[in-house]
């Protein structure tokens, strides 16, 4: 394993998922090689529809990623750098390929049109890729913990949920939905409108629906927080981001549910500070 690789992680994260590369900088600076290297991952997964031509170009990366955890790959695997510094954190750190395969499933779901069929898949969606992230994120940290690893998932639940409430209007415009079939239905929302964007008062209906979903997952964590062992709590520091996130879509999406929303990058800092003042 080369030293090169953990650094192009780090880049690679830097660049692709900063909210998570300014969450690792308060773990402790030997373990954080390990966060890159599992966040680079995640960010490479997370963009591979946008990377690949094709969705069956996009299931041969996934199957790719695949053979390199389970130990099938070729001997080139060591040769992509991500690949590289991942495998080694995985047996430096004893990380469970398990929910790295669950993940690889899930994100198969980003390469094609169909939109998300229900409440229970869009659930099962966040717990395999922002759940399980920060699940393992505590692993990194604080070793197979079972009380960090339940208490993982309701903050991943709120970030996933306000994340993809955000990417709203970007899959809209790339033709994906991933808001549940059936909430649309309920309120009804044809998913041909979200991809004409045609505004509703049944559309904003759904999105304020997860919006609530969203804050009962945060609160959740936030009542859990305490019982967080201290060396895993830097991996849950990015869901500190979601309420301020979710805050933001409240106003934009009731006058425009197709309204892009982010963050000021100068307040992410501040935001993931205050949370680590506050986690004891």
């Amino acid at each position: 394993m080369s030293q090169d690789s953990y650094a192009h992680c780090e880049a690679l994260v830097r660049a692709q998922d900063r909210d998570r590369f300014l969450a690792a900088l308060f773990a402790p600076a030997p373990l954080r090689p390990h966060l890159f290297a599992l966040y680079a991952f995640n960010a490479e997964v997370a963009r591979v529809r946008d990377a690949a031509k094709t969705p069956m170009a996009g299931e041969i990366r996934l199957q790719w990623w695949h053979d390199a955890i389970v130990g099938q790959g070729h001997g080139e695997v060591r040769a992509n750098p991500v690949a590289d510094a991942l495998l080694d954190t995985v047996a430096a750190r004893g990380l469970p390929v398990e929910p790295l395969l669950a993940l690889l499933e899930a994100r198969s779901f980003d390469l094609y049109d169909d939109p998300m069929a229900s409440l229970d898949a869009l659930y099962g969606y966040v717990r395999k890729t922002s759940a399980a992230t920060i699940a393992l994120s505590a692993h990194v940290l604080a070793g197979p913990d079972p009380v960090a690893a339940a208490l993982a998932g309701a903050a991943g639940l709120g970030w996933g949920l306000a994340r993809i409430l955000q990417a709203f209007p970007a899959h809209a415009a790339r033709g994906q939905v991933y808001l549940p079939a059936d909430l649309l239905r309920a309120n009804g929302v044809d998913p041909a409108d979200i991809l004409a964007r045609r505004a509703s008062s049944g559309l904003s209906a759904v999105l304020a629906d997860l919006r609530a979903r969203a804050r009962l997952e945060l609160a959740e964590a936030e009542r859990a927080r305490p019982m967080i062992p201290d060396a895993a709590r830097p991996a849950v520091l990015p869901a500190a981001l979601a309420g301020p996130l979710l805050d933001r879509l409240d106003r934009a999406q009731a006058a425009d549910p197709y309204a892009a929303v982010d963050l000021p990058p100068w307040r992410r800092p501040w935001f993931l500070w205050r949370a680590a003042r506050t986690t004891r």
